[in-house]
């Protein structure tokens, strides 16, 4: 095999640690499931409490400034010096960190209403004014959040990717704390607590290498500077595209807090979480590799270099999510039963919830490459209108689904998110037209959709008939399965070895 290429080292160490990640998430998220399996409409409200506070961390910092100024941020070290590079960092976070605790300060004075108002209208009054106390908590990890999250940026821009990587690892040892050690002393409120030491472990393991890089703090807001400026002008349509998806995420839980089902909400947390689990270790990491690279191409004006690394990467991506999803699908419900303790009822609604997550994971990896790629392009205004057409749609079939098909629950609004494949297909086919020629990856389709029959009918099949405990033949279907899929897609899912 030839010497692996950096943005491939890269993208599998990244892939590694979050799939480390996922492990100590799991395992945080069975301790909590553990301790509150009884208490189901508890843990509704400490899941829609976390939302409003991702929100407004995705907003400021995690997704509308990070994303766009990774590309800016490359630009400078490609074209001046890294000390420009830090002083541009330096006014950004700044303005980050102000402008998140400004939006944390109103949000906490009017915390009841929001609550009761805009995330979870179908909640008695008592768990309302519980989930508006816990998400004033929840927001001092997200101003913690504000800075972090450009650290994690500006590190993956000079091409270190491994303290970013490891950061969310950190976040959950601290919630993980604070569900053991918390929750005994504080009940719920310890979770938040937990989340709170999590942000500052998020902070703090990234800061030896932001230093070993020769950051200097510039303690400036002028809003003059032109680089600030160009980030600003950046992150206004990014800013706008993250409102929409998360605001997709508040509807979520808002269509889900009126089917009156217990552990609706919880159901759409926990499929979610399961369904990333492929998304990010595959779609996740690859993309984010690829930001800084892409951002290189696209200032040397490298255009066929461009489109080759995208098509090999979504070649990769499709061939391997479209069988992943039907093979998880397949095996899912015993490990759901299992794992999380529930029992059948809510286990079977977090199964099919999950299911109706996976149906878009290919979609959601299509989505990662093809939006950064704008970015990388400075062309941010795609995405923005992609997710309009997004968020349209979504809330009509979620409307919908809650009107004529009530009695089945969590489900129906998970189903709604086939929106974003849709929208992953609209964004792929406006890329792929700007890239000078096109990118090709129908035979990555053609290839997925034989192994997902193969390998999910395998999974299915094993699981079913093979004498045994559920969780273990589960586990031999799913892995036997993934096997015969695997065999039909090598020869494009080996392209990750050649990125």
């Amino acid at each position: 095999m030839n010497k692996l290429s950096r943005l491939t080292r890269n993208s599998l160490t990244i892939a590694f640690l979050f799939l480390f990640d996922k492990v100590i998430a799991f395992y945080r998220t069975r301790i909590i499931t553990t301790q509150y399996s009884t208490d189901v409409q508890l843990l509704d409200t400490f899941n829609a409490a976390n939302n409003l506070p991702d929100v407004l961390f995705a907003l400021i910092s995690g997704g509308a400034l990070a994303m766009a100024f990774i590309p800016l941020l490359t630009e400078y070290l490609t074209t001046k010096d890294r000390a420009a590079a830090w002083d541009l960092f330096s006014r950004v976070a700044n303005v980050a960190f102000l402008v998140t605790t400004s939006f944390a300060i109103v949000i906490s004075i009017f915390a009841v209403p929001i609550a009761k108002l805009g995330i979870a209208p179908g909640f008695s009054d008592e768990q309302l004014a519980l989930l508006a106390e816990l998400m004033r908590l929840n927001l001092i990890g997200t101003v913690i959040f504000s800075v972090s999250g450009l650290v994690a940026a500006s590190l993956q821009a000079n091409q270190h990717f491994i303290f970013p990587a490891l950061a969310p690892s950190l976040y959950n040892v601290g919630q993980i704390i604070g569900a053991i050690y918390f929750v005994p002393r504080f009940g719920i409120r310890g979770l938040v607590y937990g989340v709170i030491l999590g942000a500052a472990f998020h902070l703090l393991i990234q800061l030896p290498a932001l230093f070993k890089f020769g950051f200097r703090w510039t303690p400036s807001l002028d809003i003059r500077h032109t680089g600030l400026i160009e980030a600003l002008k950046l992150m206004a349509p990014r800013l706008l595209t993250m409102g929409g998806i998360q605001f997709i995420v508040l509807a979520r839980d808002n269509l889900a807090s009126r089917l009156d089902q217990v552990g609706a909400v919880s159901s759409l947390t926990y499929g979610w979480m399961i369904m990333q689990v492929p998304e990010t270790i595959l779609g996740t990491a690859i993309a984010t590799a690829m930001l800084p690279t892409l951002s290189e191409f696209a200032a040397r004006g490298d255009w066929a270099g461009f489109r080759s690394t995208i098509e090999r990467a979504l070649r990769v991506l499709i061939s391997l999510t479209i069988p992943i999803a039907a093979v998880m699908s397949a095996g899912i419900h015993p490990l759901v039963r299992g794992f999380f303790g529930f029992d059948e009822a809510t286990s079977t609604l977090v199964t099919w919830t999950t299911r109706a997550y996976l149906m878009t994971l290919t979609g959601f990896t299509i989505h990662e490459i093809a939006a950064r790629s704008f970015y990388a392009r400075k062309e941010p205004m795609f995405p923005l209108y992609a997710v309009i057409l997004r968020l349209i749609m979504f809330l009509g079939i979620g409307a919908a689904g809650l009107i004529f098909f009530r009695e089945i629950g969590a489900p129906v609004i998970a189903f709604a998110e086939i929106a974003l494949l849709i929208e992953a297909i609209i964004l792929f086919g406006w890329l792929s037209k700007r890239t000078h020629e096109p990118i090709h990856v129908g035979g990555a389709v053609i290839k997925g959709l034989v192994a997902a029959v193969v390998g999910g009918v395998i999974t299915y099949f094993i699981a079913l008939y093979l004498p045994g405990g559920a969780i273990v033949t589960a586990l031999i279907g799913m892995f036997i399965g993934g096997l015969a899929a695997l065999a039909i897609v090598w020869s494009d899912a080996k392209q990750i070895f050649n990125l």
